[in-house]
């Protein structure tokens, strides 16, 4: 069992924190991530136990463009500030996650660089995917090359050439020995060969049988990427995209029909311990408004219209199978939307002054699913069963051989009375001040005030509770 299993992430898009500048000038280096130490306590009284960083190394704009694989972003710090702000996020209990972008790089990139200088005298022409002389790049460059999705700034990497392996894995190690990082997130994990994962796979375990493997998957078989060979888990978009448009909609089916598909009896992924999130860099905030473009139906251009919806969509998230993740301001349901220029609106800089002057309720409601997550096993490693499906009300259960906890929601906008099976001699509601329900004749009808939740674990779970 990982140890991500039972972690809370808190998720950071660097550059954008930091309010670094757009552009790289390459030049001295401007500790700007240092500000994170700030943010350390209300990161320990949200429930975190890990951070994911998205990418920090020496890149030409947005961090997905790499420069150099060995060097931390000159616009965040130097490596010797990065590995204190590591070592201090440990020994708060935090542990560190970043970004591996292994798939392509960027312009910059030294090697790519040495090409356009030398041409086909370079060393490295095999470093790049599909690099040939028959004819110029769209970037004027005389040879053309493989790019990530079209995008030619971001240069396609040879990964079945052994000195790239090599170049990437020993920087990977770099990473493990002076950062002492947990785990990495690998970016456009669909485009990655699965030989250089189980290269990976095999370099990291050696090294540290704990470590953890995370790949960035939209579309596809989650279990094509998350298994023993190649990674121990990826992105959760079908739920990312069910959490909100279920509420949008007043359609629980929606969440209720991806949760039971995956992790239900028989479900395709109930071995797996996705990674699930509300919202991130590449998608808009959960509390944005998204105006729908005229040639989108609105189901899925529409985002959370509703913020009293807000408790309950990371109720689900803190509750359901998986590996719940905060992006960072989301927290406060700061807000920001991707245009068809940038995405630059969902990759803010905050600051914790302005930020502890919001209202608190939200932060409160995390901090109090990370307590009870903690708390009931259940929760982390039970099996997933929907109880009652309707399209405003919403009731499962997570259970395993000790310990049983039903999760109740409701999204309407009056209080709703709920009846339900179940086996326990009484229920208590650890989410809302340990409230006791008692078993009627085998089921429990009790009111669910409006757009909001309660969390029910059966007894004698009740005794070991600490609110």
């Amino acid at each position: 069992m990982s140890w991500a299993q039972d972690a809370v992430f808190y998720h950071i898009y660097p550059l954008g924190f930091c309010g670094a500048p757009e552009y790289n000038d390459f030049g001295a280096s401007v500790p700007r991530l240092d500000k994170l130490y700030d943010w350390i306590p209300h990161l320990k009284a949200l429930g975190i136990t890990a951070v994911y960083f998205g990418p920090v190394f020496q890149s030409t704009r947005h961090g997905y463009d790499t420069a150099d694989y060995y060097r931390v972003d000159s616009r965040l710090g130097d490596n010797d500030s990065f590995a204190k702000l590591c070592d201090a996020l440990h020994q708060n209990g935090i542990r560190v996650v970043l970004d591996g972008v292994f798939n392509h790089v960027g312009r910059d990139f030294w090697a790519f660089q040495d090409v356009q200088k030398n041409g086909q005298s370079s060393p490295y022409c095999g470093w790049f995917h599909n690099l040939n002389f028959g004819g110029p790049s769209p970037m004027g460059d005389p040879f053309w090359y493989d790019a990530w999705q079209g995008h030619y700034e971001l240069v396609k990497l040879n990964l079945r050439h052994p000195d790239v392996v090599r170049h990437l894995l020993d920087a990977v190690g770099m990473w493990m020995d002076r950062f002492h990082i947990d785990g990495l997130r690998l970016d456009a994990a669909d485009c990655v060969d699965f030989d250089f994962f189980r290269a990976l796979k095999g370099y990291v375990r050696e090294r540290n049988p704990d470590f953890w493997l995370m790949g960035e998957i939209i579309h596809g078989d989650y279990a094509r990427w998350a298994n023993p060979e190649l990674l121990d888990s990826v992105t959760n978009y079908e739920c990312w995209k069910g959490l909100w448009s279920a509420h949008n909609t007043k359609n629980y089916f929606e969440i209720a029909h991806s949760l039971q598909r995956q992790f239900g009896p028989g479900g395709i992924y109930k071995n797996l311990a996705l990674y699930s999130f509300a919202d991130n860099h590449d998608v808009n905030r959960l509390a944005s408004n998204l105006h729908r473009p005229d040639d989108m139906p609105l189901c899925y251009a529409s985002q959370l219209t509703n913020r009293r919806h807000l408790e309950n969509v990371y109720t689900i998230l803190y509750t359901m199978p998986g590996i719940p993740s905060v992006y960072y301001g989301s927290e406060w349901a700061v807000e920001g939307a991707r245009t068809r220029e940038s995405d630059a609106p969902l990759r803010p800089c905050l600051e914790l002054a302005e930020m502890t002057g919001r209202d608190q309720a939200l932060c409160a409601h995390l901090s109090k699913l990370a307590s009870i997550r903690a708390a009931f096993p259940a929760l982390r490693y039970g099996d997933f069963e929907n109880v009652v499906i309707k399209n405003e009300q919403l009731i499962y259960r997570r259970a395993t051989p000790e310990q049983r906890v039903y999760v109740l929601l409701n999204l309407a906008e009056e209080e709703i009375h709920l009846e339900f099976p179940h086996q326990e001699p009484v229920l208590q509601d650890v989410l809302n001040g340990d409230a006791i329900f008692h078993n009627d004749g085998g089921r429990t009808w009790l009111p669910v005030p409006p757009c909001s939740a309660r969390i029910l674990v059966g007894a004698p779970d009740r005794f070991a509770w600490e609110s």
